[in-house]
């Protein structure tokens, strides 16, 4: 398989070592970086400025994990070209006129985009009873507060000496993908598999006893209950990103790759 990459930071880096950890090479690895970014990549990558570039090494599969900035400006391009993207930057879709574009130039591309589970698990369940319709969906992410630093969060608590559990936002998914785009991707991800990002109701939280990026919702609907609870590591080397994202990621490739998909 041909593989192509918008984005090399933390993410990128992370699934390149992923990738070879679990014996899957890709035939042709090209990675779009901003220009004066490409003595950064390793040996035998590609790295090319544009998605034009990027199309010109013919990839079968583009992995987007460059920021919301990065779907806006290369994702319709890369869709309309007829090539399939996974787009690890979910909440980019709480902006509804950007959502129309991509699923517009997916449609007239033939291409598919793949919106990966992230760091949250389930999503195969919730998506299969949105079908039946009257879903209330209630995420709640809790982090450590230096998780939080650089959001919005800052203006409301003292995250340096925050000393117990605070909720500081609460709200409807998309209002929370939009003010908090590196920490509410799993939200973004629960509204399109489940309610809407109107009807998904979120709580934000910062905890100095959270051991970890912990993410819980719960689901009611007329064919099932649930409630999920995760407790995800951090990223080392970004603490608003959890780890098992990357495996998510990982994942859509293995799928490609191998005969069995699950």
């Amino acid at each position: 398989m041909r593989l192509g990459l918008i984005g090399f930071g933390n993410i990128g880096r992370t699934l390149l070592e992923l990738l070879a950890r679990a014996d899957l090479h890709p035939a042709h690895l090209a990675v779009l970086v901003r220009p004066g970014r490409e003595a950064a990549l390793p040996a035998k990558v590609v790295a090319v400025t544009s998605a034009e570039a990027l199309l010109a090494e013919r990839p079968d599969l583009v992995i987007e994990c460059g920021g919301h900035s990065a779907v806006a400006e290369h994702g319709p391009k890369v869709l309309r070209a007829g090539v399939d993207m996974v787009q690890v930057s979910v909440g980019a879709l709480a902006d509804a006129g950007l959502e129309a574009q991509l699923r517009g130039a997916a449609q007239e591309g033939g291409a598919r985009l793949i919106l990966p589970a992230g760091a949250v698990g389930g999503l195969d369940l919730l998506s299969a009873l949105s079908a039946a319709g009257d879903l209330h969906v209630t995420y709640r992410g809790i982090k450590p507060p230096k998780a939080w630093a650089g959001s919005p969060a800052e203006e409301v608590l003292d995250l340096d000496g925050l000393a117990a559990r605070e909720v500081f936002f609460r709200g409807s998914a998309r209002e929370a993908a939009r003010a908090f785009p590196k920490n509410a991707n799993v939200a973004a991800a629960l509204a399109l598999a489940g309610a809407g990002f109107e009807a998904t109701q979120v709580e934000l939280i910062a905890d100095p006893a959270a051991p970890g990026n912990l993410h819980e919702y719960d689901v009611r609907s007329p064919v099932a209950n649930y409630a999920m609870q995760i407790e995800n590591l951090p990223s080392a080397d970004n603490v608003k990103t959890s780890v098992s994202t990357v495996y998510s990621v990982l994942r859509e490739i293995r799928n490609r790759m191998t005969p069995v998909v699950i």
